[in-house]
């Protein structure tokens, strides 16, 4: 039996402080990076200065699945093949945060572009950053296998339609011309 791949990573946040009084900071994905043991399992702030802090989110699961072979083909063959990562900011702080700072948490990381997409319309919050060469070439590799486009089906001149009014009932067209007893006199 074959197995889908499964790519293990860890998502980097960063807070970065801002020069406005009605939002001070903002945070943004730094990067997607493939997991290692000592991460750990719990999310840890990495580095801290006066206008940034970086949180690293470990454990994350990126698997491929057969179905959504499009969204991957789609992602694969952009200009920028991305991970894709949607995430939340927490109700309340974090354990070692500073007093005030709320995490913006990971929830799911993808290489789909349908997941994106469902993410957006969701109004969810969901950024990219570039996929490394690697990741690429086995995502490329799994659209090569799995990916079957859609035939395309040849469109019904619209001659060939049937006829409507605004109401959607049968209508016809006469060529005959039409006369009346009701003209000017």
């Amino acid at each position: 039996m074959q197995t889908r791949p499964v790519f293990q990573v860890a998502v980097i946040m960063r807070r970065e402080q801002l020069d406005n009084r009605w939002q001070p900071w903002r945070w943004v994905l730094e990067d997607v990076v493939p997991h290692e043991a000592a991460f750990g399992t719990a999310p840890r702030l990495l580095r801290q200065t006066d206008g940034a802090a970086q949180w690293l989110f470990p454990g994350f699961s990126v698997e491929l699945f057969r179905d959504d072979a499009e969204g991957y083909h789609l992602n694969a063959t952009s200009p920028a093949p991305c991970w894709f990562v949607l995430w939340r900011l927490d109700e309340e702080t974090a354990e070692g945060a500073d007093s005030a700072e709320r995490l913006a948490r990971p929830v799911e990381v993808s290489l789909s572009y349908h997941d994106a997409g469902r993410w957006l319309d969701a109004q969810e919050t969901a950024e990219q950053v570039p996929v490394p060469p690697e990741v690429l070439a086995a995502l490329q590799a799994f659209v090569a296998e799995h990916y079957q486009p859609e035939p395309k089906r040849r469109k019904r001149p619209d001659s060939f339609q049937s006829l409507q009014d605004r109401f959607g009932n049968p209508a016809s067209v006469s060529t005959e011309k039409h006369r009346g007893g009701g003209g000017r006199g």
